[in-house]
């Protein structure tokens, strides 16, 4: 063996090493982080909300509420927090989960946006091992069942949940556990790529997780207890009316997700 050897062995490793390391992604550094909620009639909840995502998420934080003009008056509450890195939108005439939540990202500043459920079902201690899962996956889910996970609300609700994960699971693949989750963070770049569809309650996530999957991006899955609201009514009261109303309007939108063209 040559004398030269080990060097040209050791040579080599280090240039296989800095080839292996400018491969690897830059580690994702965000700056801000937005969170957005939509409200109506969550005046008993909104500000211990608020306040469990300041206490939990570190560094540069914004709240954006967006609010349909809730005759409990929420706007008004929010507004009287006081605190700059809180913003209200109060929508007059207009209303919609969906289309709230659209608005809330048009609004939102963060290299990081998410957005969640305003009445403490969805726990703001959640946040940040989510926004670290976004070191390897463009969006991360809270999930009602993944690993970890459950869903503690009244049976129909439960059954109605998994009965349409199980059929967009079916439908549209990839393996999402919890499709109609709701609650979500991402980074911004994501809506270079794909954008909400701002119509309806929860069927419009299902269709943007879908075409993040077609898209090539990564989402990830964290499990969390979901437990239903300790205060107020909740806007999605078991019904066997609405069960079915709401089912059969899932599954047009699942289908059609599954057909649509992506551009």
């Amino acid at each position: 063996m040559s004398a030269l050897t080990p060097v040209l062995t050791g040579y080599a490793d280090e240039r296989n090493a800095a080839e292996e390391a400018a491969r690897r992604p830059a580690p994702f550094q965000p700056k801000l982080t937005s969170i957005i909620l939509a409200t109506y009639n969550e005046r008993e909840l909104i500000a211990d909300t608020i306040r469990g995502i300041f206490e939990h998420v570190t560094g540069e934080v914004e709240v954006i509420v967006v609010d349909d003009d809730s005759p409990d008056q929420t706007w008004k509450q929010v507004a009287e927090i006081g605190d700059d890195r809180v913003k209200v939108i109060r929508r007059v005439a207009t209303r919609g989960l969906a289309s709230a939540f659209n608005r809330g990202i048009i609004e939102s500043r963060g290299d990081v946006v998410g957005w969640m459920d305003a009445d403490m079902c969805m726990p703001p201690s959640l946040l940040p091992e989510m926004i670290r899962r976004l070191q390897d996956a463009e969006v991360v889910v809270g999930s009602r069942y993944a690993p970890g996970g459950s869903d503690n609300r009244h049976a129909l609700r439960v059954f109605a949940s998994r009965l349409i994960n199980r059929f967009a699971g079916l439908v549209l693949g990839y393996g999402i556990r919890d499709y109609d989750s709701g609650f979500v963070v991402l980074r911004r770049s994501v809506f270079d790529r794909v954008s909400i569809i701002p119509t309806g309650y929860g069927a419009y996530f299902i269709e943007f997780l879908f075409t993040c999957r077609r898209k090539g991006l990564r989402v990830t899955e964290v499990g969390y207890a979901f437990r239903d609201r300790a205060v107020g009514v909740s806007k999605s009261a078991p019904s066997l009316l609405r069960f079915f109303w709401t089912g059969m309007g899932y599954v047009t939108r699942i289908l059609t997700a599954r057909f649509r063209r992506i551009d």
